[in-house]
């Protein structure tokens, strides 16, 4: 396979075949985050991709799920994307989900119908970094859209039949705004109403702007028990009809699994019971991205 650069994908899709179809990131403004900077984005070219498919058909027969890398196979214009997926299907029969990475940007560049078309030839779930709901928060870390956007564009994926899981950061609005942070994000989670939402806590990655903030002193990094917090308010905020609601990532200090409406009130005793020091945080070594 041929891989250029970092290559990231979703812990949901650590089993899946990884197919490099752009390199980069379409935005890459986003403060906290440090995985394609110093990459440009560029769309790869048909015939590295095709050759990439036959080696998977040949090597990959045990994986029936594959992921588009990198940070937003979406933007791909719409026959490329057709018959990118249509391929797929024809070399990869065994394949039964197709994943991306998503932004508003991308999104919004797909009419509903084009996005139903993407659907019915595999693309059956979708990534998208929320990271807050709060409005002031998102401008602060250069997301590039607001909590409306974020909603219309979400709201949008689900419209079409595509499955949606939507990431989350806990202390990226530092120890001061994390109410509003966590009770906004809480509500534009509400309203978009995902399958599956997945929270991570705030690491600081060297060579980012929030990093150098963070050590100029401008940015102030919220602590174990702030996030665990932080956690349950935005938990209380939200929800959903029938979704996942997961903060068992590595970096998050207590791993907890959700099924939302069921597991809500279990699952806010639960953070209860940590906050009291009944139940152990992971220590920091632990942590990572």
């Amino acid at each position: 396979m041929d891989y250029q650069g970092n290559i990231f994908r979703p812990p949901s899709e650590a089993s899946s075949i990884l197919l490099q179809v752009t390199r980069g990131c379409s935005h890459n403004k986003c403060t906290f985050c440090g995985m394609y900077k110093g990459s440009r984005f560029a769309l790869k070219d048909e015939a590295t991709i095709a050759a990439d498919l036959e080696f998977a058909r040949i090597h990959c027969r045990r994986q029936d799920r594959l992921f588009l890398c990198d940070g937003d196979a979406l933007i791909l214009p719409q026959k490329r994307l057709v018959a990118l997926l249509t391929a797929i299907r024809e070399k990869l029969p065994w394949v039964t989900r197709v994943g991306t990475y998503a932004n508003t940007k991308s999104i919004r560049s797909k009419t509903i119908e084009e996005l139903r078309q993407l659907r019915d030839l595999g693309l059956t779930i979708a990534y998208l970094g929320l990271e807050s709901g709060d409005d002031e928060t998102l401008a602060a870390i250069g997301k590039g859209a607001d909590s409306a956007r974020m909603i219309e564009m979400g709201r949008k994926i689900r419209e079409a039949g595509i499955k949606l899981s939507v990431t989350v950061l806990l202390g990226i609005a530092q120890k001061e705004r994390s109410p509003v942070h966590a009770a906004e994000t809480g509500r534009v989670l509400t309203a978009i109403d995902p399958e599956y939402v997945g929270v991570l806590s705030l690491m600081l990655v060297p060579g980012t702007p929030l990093h150098d903030d963070w050590r100029q002193g401008g940015f102030i990094l919220p602590g174990p028990d702030d996030m665990l917090f932080e956690l349950r308010q935005l938990l209380a905020a939200t929800d959903l009809s029938d979704g996942y609601f997961h903060a068992n990532h590595a970096s998050n200090y207590l791993p907890i699994k959700a099924r939302l409406p069921k597991d809500k009130e279990a699952t806010l005793q639960l953070i209860d019971a940590a906050l009291q020091g009944q139940i152990g945080l992971r220590p920091e070594y632990m942590r990572g991205l």
